[in-house]
């Protein structure tokens, strides 16, 4: 399915995927990141707030999505990647939105004010249930909360005890039995899910 993406190519995103896999780092690959453009366009995004972002692959299918008007907020505590993610973005292009946070998700996402028109969440597994709870007021009515891997390799059907799956499931629970919200799991890759807030 990743030729349906091949349109897409590039040199920086090639060099971005070329180093993911030198690192064995887990991008979101081609099809999700279609998936992130093509929801962000489909409700106008300009402001966006990412709960980890490593060096910026998801940000560039954000940025292509919100243009030279949006304002893009990226979050990582490790200021190698806010330098490489600045660096792709740049040279893709697609660097003048983009604030990069050398900061805890949660704690970047309190100190930055105002709504926002999706929260994409991809932080350490455990750290989901804190980060629907802390992001799903920070959306507008229409925006989405978004987060990825979702499915966990089909581990949260029996999470079993593990502490990530069992974080994954109350995450995929509390977000699907909120009134507030109404919200699917995308199968692309590891499952994503879609939330939008509708009061």
């Amino acid at each position: 399915m990743a030729e349906l993406a091949a349109g897409d190519d590039n040199d920086v995103l090639l060099e971005m995927e070329a180093h993911a896999e030198e690192l064995g780092f887990p991008i979101i690959g081609r099809l999700c990141g279609r998936l992130l453009e093509v929801m962000a366009r489909s409700v106008g995004a300009r402001r966006i707030f990412e709960l980890g972002s490593g060096f910026g692959y998801s940000a560039y299918w954000w940025a292509r999505a919100t243009g030279r008007t949006g304002e893009i907020h990226l979050t990582d505590t490790d200021p190698g990647n806010e330098a490489k993610a600045l660096d792709y973005l740049r040279r893709a292009g697609l660097d003048q939105p983009v604030t990069y946070h050398v900061a805890d998700a949660l704690e970047a996402l309190s100190a930055t004010p105002g709504e926002f028109d999706i929260v994409y969440c991809d932080v350490d597994k455990e750290g989901y249930p804190g980060a629907w709870e802390a992001g799903r007021s920070r959306v507008r009515v229409g925006g989405l909360y978004i987060c990825d891997n979702m499915l966990w390799s089909g581990r949260v059907i029996d999470p079993g005890g593990e502490a990530s799956s069992e974080a994954i499931d109350a995450t995929n629970r509390a977000i699907a039995s909120d009134e507030a919200w109404r919200s699917t799991i995308v199968p692309t890759r590891d499952g994503v899910v879609v939330a939008l807030r509708i009061e």
